[in-house]
């Protein structure tokens, strides 16, 4: 039986319904689960795994707009599903993951019949805006070097010295160039402050807040 707190909004005859329409699907890694373009077929509900969302410009630069883990809901098909517009990103799987899909009809049914899951489902779409403000003032406000050096000191304070990262796949996080981020990790070396080795970075010493321009 699937299991997500979205569930829990549900009177007990609702839930029998969804759970007899709910199709419960398995991804492996690096499997697409929807792209740019694509309309909604209904809701996810990640039920387990690791699966990111992220948005790629005429530009050909990627940037990561959040990650989905064990009990979120995709934001980005509540809005795809309210609107009728197709998405405007992709979903990346990048850990087996396993979600389960509530059909568009029986989505919009929910909403209309049930307070709890439409408040739910609002307080979802509502803390996901919140983190999407937040990524557009770190990308339209702080300077590359700076959101570099912060993305790392995360790890380095959760204990997490060594990274495995690409550096195209740190671009994607930081939503810049492969080249940018190469190069300030380069001057971060030369700092001492990183030991780069092919899709490695490793965290020698405490980063401090100095530009790198």
């Amino acid at each position: 039986m699937a299991k997500h707190h979205i569930l829990d909004t549900l009177t007990d005859a609702l839930r029998d319904d969804v759970l007899e329409g709910l199709q419960v699907l398995r991804f492996p890694a690096g499997q697409v689960l929807f792209s740019a373009g694509e309309h909604c077929r209904g809701l996810p509900l990640v039920l387990c795994g690791s699966i990111k969302v992220q948005m790629t410009g005429v530009s050909g630069h990627s940037i990561v707009l959040y990650r989905m883990g064990a009990d979120d809901i995709c934001t980005l098909s509540i809005g795809c599903l309210m609107t009728g517009r197709g998405y405007r990103a992709e979903a990346i799987v990048e850990g087996e993951a396993e979600a389960a899909i509530i059909p568009r009809g029986l989505f919009d049914r929910l909403m209309d019949q049930s307070a709890g899951f439409r408040l739910g489902i609002m307080e979802s779409y509502g803390r996901r805006l919140d983190d999407l403000m937040l990524l557009v003032e770190e990308v339209a406000f702080h300077r590359m070097d700076e959101r570099l050096e912060e993305w790392l000191q995360a790890r380095a304070s959760s204990g997490q010295n060594v990274v495995l990262i690409t550096h195209q796949e740190l671009a994607v996080e930081l939503g810049t160039a492969r080249e940018v981020v190469s190069r300030l990790l380069k001057e971060l070396e030369r700092r001492g402050q990183v030991r780069l080795a092919r899709g490695r970075v490793e965290l020698t010493g405490l980063l401090r807040a100095t530009s790198l321009a």
